[in-house]
């Protein structure tokens, strides 16, 4: 029997296996690819000197408290500001020569990734709010290229935010209570979902883990 006879005869098994092979192709390539859903984190899974002592055992049900503090451009802003977003929060303030110009960067470069989508947005509070005005946070805000309806820069109560670092975003080693001499100061960025729970902390003054930040917002929507 010639080839041509051969390929004739069982034309349409090969086209069907071929067929096949493609199908479980891609069944695999779609399992191996398929993107775990982020941990929720609660304070129970942080490292203890990043939780309030009154909350560390805390295994379920965790979320950022309500605040209520005054943007760059004197609005206040509030937890219904940020209601069914995600948002990526920090802090710092607007006078450190230090970590803080490099988060502010990252924070800019997050900023120009979701510029167009209306799901995401940032938040950084000052931890120096005596010193971080309405008209120095509008001021540097400015110089650092924030656009205002995607990211907000907020002064406030010092306490109010200092427990806000402590027992809601689980952000910062110290146990301050915001006396004047007092300062939180902090490289983590939060990844904040559209329920007021966390799940992400990355280190804003690395480039790779903003990366990582970015891709994890992206199956965070996918979750949503």
């Amino acid at each position: 029997m010639s080839f041509l006879s051969f390929f004739k005869r069982y034309k349409n098994f090969g086209i069907f296996f071929s067929v096949l092979c493609i199908i479980i192709i891609a069944i695999i390539y779609n399992i191996l690819n398929v993107k775990k859903p982020l941990p929720i984190y609660q304070p129970a899974m942080v490292s203890e000197e990043l939780v309030d002592s009154t909350i560390q055992h805390q295994m379920k049900y965790h979320r950022i408290a309500d605040f209520s503090l005054t943007n760059q451009n004197g609005e206040t802003i509030t937890q219904d500001t940020y209601k069914d977003k995600i948002y990526v929060a920090d802090f710092f303030f607007t006078t450190c020569q230090t970590i803080c110009p490099i988060m502010t960067d990252h924070m800019y470069k997050i900023q120009k990734e979701i510029i167009g989508d209306d799901d995401v947005m940032l938040l950084s509070h000052s931890v120096t709010p005596k010193i971080d005005s309405v008209a120095q946070l509008k001021k540097y805000a400015k110089k650092k290229g924030v656009i205002d309806r995607k990211w907000n820069l907020v002064t406030g109560d010092k306490k109010q935010i200092y427990e806000l670092a402590r027992k809601s975003y689980l952000a910062v080693k110290t146990d301050g209570n915001g006396d004047e001499y007092d300062m939180i100061h902090t490289e983590n960025f939060m990844l904040i979902d559209k329920k007021r729970q966390i799940r992400g902390f990355y280190d804003g003054t690395q480039p790779e883990d903003i990366e990582k930040l970015l891709e994890d917002i992206e199956t965070l929507k996918d979750e949503s």
